[in-house]
């Protein structure tokens, strides 16, 4: 008897644990709360091999993109690896469908190979993109 009284304890609490709940419904869409809405960026390259550059004489990278997405991009900030990399980049909204650029200007000082990067901050992203640029003072 105290068996059965056990068992059906065991069986009631078991069943309660599979109530049928509604799941919740988000008001907000994903992408409102990742901060992407209808806004992208397409790279026309991440990394630019300028080959070999002289030594003594600056060297300028341009990086093109395309919003893609529906709204307007803003270039939050641009930043160099290193002293040796000045930035520049489009400073004015990027409307939808429009095209921007992010320049790097290398001081090729020190001869042999470099690697470099220039970290981009946007409006349309939460990650900053990093681009590469790379070659050989001679």
């Amino acid at each position: 008897m105290k068996m059965i009284k056990i068992s059906m304890l065991a069986l009631a609490l078991g069943l309660m644990s599979f109530s049928a709940i509604a799941p919740v419904q988000s008001l907000v869409s994903e992408t409102e709360i990742s901060g992407t809405a209808a806004s992208t960026i397409a790279w026309k390259a991440e990394t630019i091999d300028v080959g070999q550059i002289p030594q003594g004489t600056p060297k300028a990278i341009v990086y093109e993109f395309k919003n893609t997405g529906k709204t307007a991009v803003v270039i939050t900030n641009v930043q160099g690896s290193c002293g040796c990399t000045a930035t520049d980049y489009t400073k004015e909204p990027i409307q939808a469908g429009k095209s921007g650029k992010v320049t790097a200007t290398y001081n090729a000082a020190n001869k042999g190979a470099f690697t470099k990067t220039v970290t981009v901050t946007t409006s349309a992203e939460t990650t900053p993109k990093v681009l590469t640029l790379k070659g050989t003072v001679i």
